[in-house]
């Protein structure tokens, strides 16, 4: 299939994805099976894409993340500050595991079996953290301390195995410690920020001085599409948790899991 509508699909599939609890790089990993590109490009292609996802999160919540806007008073430069720093806590646990296992995990577990086993399990939990017993202790972004920062920071880490996803990782650890739905989902958006600009650096730092001027045309439509894509999700995706729980999400990853494990078995 020609690279260019390769990419777009896969910008597509990234966009949709990545701020739901369903695993954009397991999608992504699914559907190189069908839309791949060549060699270590792929790679490279399937993180960086994720920046034009990142950035329709800054662009919807530019109010929230900007302290130096005209019309915040000072109460509100100082949250959003202390929101810059619980994110930046909360990301370090993922960047040092990153650097010490990246290149490991990356080897042995990025396949479909690993994805299939990590979606169904996923869902479970997703269901089982619905359907338990809870109360809120955080119920505004502010309410998030650093030491909860840093917890959900820990929890991130398992989405550095594919399939897991890392929204859905922050959304169950931020809710298992106390958060509300809204504001692990809000949490999550804002983590990803430092979290998948690192990513992307590193991968390019790896490989990004070897691509062709083609290539970068490829990525280019790939980003664009993905933060077009992205942006449209994060607005249903807010007004979706303000009414309705995460499980469908659930039901849709262990369905998905299942029937990734079954092509597999047929192969």
């Amino acid at each position: 299939m020609n690279q260019l509508i390769s990419a777009i699909i896969l910008g597509i599939i990234e966009g949709f994805t990545e701020f739901l609890p369903i695993s954009s790089t397991g999608h992504l990993i699914i559907a190189n099976q069908w839309f791949k590109l060549e060699g270590q490009f792929s790679n490279i292609f399937n993180v960086v894409i994720q920046l034009g996802a990142i950035l329709s999160v800054i662009i919807y919540f530019r109010d929230k993340l900007n302290p130096f806007a005209k019309n915040k008073i000072a109460g509100q430069k100082w949250e959003i500050i202390a929101l810059w720093k619980n994110t930046i806590i909360g990301v370090m646990p993922a960047l040092v595991l990153g650097v010490i296992f990246g290149d490991v995990i990356e080897e042995r577990l990025f396949n479909p079996l690993t994805v299939s086993i990590t979606l169904f399990i996923g869902g479970i939990v997703l269901i089982w953290i619905e359907n338990r017993k809870k109360t809120s202790r955080m119920n505004a972004i502010s309410d998030i301390t650093y030491k909860d920062a840093f917890l959900i920071g820990i929890f991130q880490c398992l989405a550095m195995i594919p399939g897991t996803s890392r929204s859905a990782a922050t959304i169950i650890g931020g809710m298992l410690i106390g958060s509300s739905r809204k504001v692990a989902a809000e949490f999550s958006f804002f983590l990803a920020i430092p979290t998948m600009f690192a990513a992307s650096a590193y991968s390019l730092l790896k490989g990004g001085t070897a691509l062709t001027a083609q290539q970068w045309q490829i990525l280019l439509a790939g980003f664009v599409v993905s933060f077009l894509v992205a942006w449209g999700v994060i607005a249903v995706f807010m007004n979706y948790i303000r009414k309705k729980d995460f499980k469908l999400f659930g039901y849709y990853r262990i369905v998905l899991g299942i029937l990734v494990m079954l092509l597999l078995i047929n192969q």
